[in-house]
């Protein structure tokens, strides 16, 4: 009981004014971002898929692996403390730092088990670990996804990763996201032509042409 109680209330903060090192028991918000007291930390040179992205499995169905990489990384730190050492902050006030429990680096780890991708554009920390959990299959690499930066600004011009075969709905699935009312179902096969000004129709509108009455609630989604 006495360990719980200091476990619950331990967080541990440097005098310095920049709080430069941080422990505590953590709350995991996402794939790379926590919380220790009142600060909100994201996990330095790696970037996880958001919440609410979709990926598609090796067998081509769909998945949240946003959220299965929060859950990874909320089920890897459990109870235990967080040990981080912050470098500075982000555009959106968070402490980006390298967090630590029992000498892992959660970054590394996360990395490395395939379920956040080394931030390139910021860091080459953990390019090395990327191509790992790529050689591996491990995590969203077992399959096919968008890489979480592109899928914050994602159009119908963004670049898919993972498997080298994916189906050919494959971008229309992971464009949608998981919030979406009716993501397309992995068995469409949506068929429509294109005019002279870019507008997308569908033969003998306003009959819908899908294989499957699946796809239609999503025609619009699709085809904008």
């Amino acid at each position: 009981m006495v360990r719980l109680a200091l476990m619950a209330t331990f967080v541990v903060a440097s005098a310095c004014a920049d709080a430069a090192e941080l422990s505590g028991l953590a709350r995991v918000h996402d794939g790379d971002t926590l919380t220790i007291g009142d600060m909100r930390i994201r996990l330095e040179g790696i970037d996880a898929p958001e919440t609410d992205q979709l990926c598609l499995s090796a067998m081509g169905e769909r998945w949240t692996c946003g959220i299965a990489a929060r859950d990874r990384l909320r089920e890897y730190v459990g109870d235990r403390v967080v040990s981080c050492t912050a470098t500075g902050r982000d555009r959106y006030k968070r402490t980006l730092a390298e967090c630590l429990v029992e000498d892992v680096s959660l970054n590394s780890w996360m990395v490395r088990q395939g379920w956040a991708l080394a931030f390139r554009r910021y860091s080459d920390a953990y390019i090395g670990e990327e191509d790992g959990a790529r050689e591996e299959q491990r995590g969203i690499w077992s399959g096919a996804f968008i890489a979480p930066w592109d899928w914050r600004h994602r159009n119908k011009e963004t670049v898919i990763l993972g498997a080298p075969a994916v189906p050919v709905e494959a971008q229309a699935v992971l464009l949608a996201p998981a919030s979406a009312a009716k993501a397309p179902a992995p068995g469409c096969e949506i068929k429509g032509n294109v005019g002279r000004h870019g507008v997308r129709y569908w033969p003998g509108r306003p009959r819908l042409r899908t294989k499957t009455t699946r796809c239609r609630p999503m025609v619009a989604a699709i085809f904008r």
